[in-house]
């Protein structure tokens, strides 16, 4: 293989020099620079290690498929945790349908993928405690049990503008809070496809 392959490290978002001679080459070196995270990103979604490890080693096959895309991709940690997303997606969709054509349906059957803004919601609490109760409390009451702004202005003795103002506020403040607690990948559209925990986040640890 080229000396020349670049190697990405993996808190490093890269894309690999351009071997117009064989692109295929820079696959391995790319898919393992990235192996450890995405392995841990496909095994947070499915039951068991084997099965992440057979879920791993398909998207270095489907990677390698594409791979004379290799060279036009500009964020190739996106691009590989949007693969393996997909990866995970059709697992899912296949065992879905094993259960239907199976008479003896086991109903403890895997759980379906929680999407990253579901993974968020599960964090929302734990972060609001972060806040000062003068905003933490209307956006709870607002973001997390639905209330009406009217009905939270009257419950917290507020005027409907200064409700208003207090979820705003506290929107942005959250947000403040999730971008110190988390680091967020987006995929080539700005989708979000994946949250991981930072290590020193201890309010998120049992997230």
């Amino acid at each position: 293989m080229s000396g020349e392959t670049s190697s990405c490290s993996s808190k490093a978002t890269c894309s690999p020099k351009d071997d117009s001679a064989n692109p295929c080459e820079a696959v391995a070196p790319v898919f393992l620079s990235y192996q450890d995270a995405l392995q841990g990103f496909i095994r947070k979604r499915v039951l068991n290690q084997a099965d992440a490890e057979d879920l791993s080693q398909q998207v270095l096959l489907k990677v390698h498929r594409h791979c004379e895309s290799l060279p036009q991709v500009k964020n190739v940690k996106a691009w590989l945790y949007e693969i393996s997303r997909n990866v995970v997606n059709d697992f899912h969709r296949s065992r879905q349908r094993e259960t239907y054509l199976t008479e003896d349906t086991d109903l403890a059957m895997a759980p379906a993928e929680q999407s990253p803004l579901q993974e968020l919601e599960n964090c929302v609490g734990p972060l609001l405690q972060l806040l000062p109760p003068e905003y933490a409390e209307p956006l709870r009451l607002s973001d997390l049990e639905g209330l009406p702004q009217q009905e939270i202005a009257t419950k917290l003795g507020l005027s409907l503008s200064g409700a208003k103002s207090r979820i705003q506020r506290g929107r942005e403040k959250l947000k403040a809070v999730f971008l110190e607690c988390c680091d967020f990948e987006m995929d080539r559209q700005g989708k979000l496809i994946s949250v991981d925990i930072k290590p020193d986040c201890q309010t998120l640890k049992a997230c």
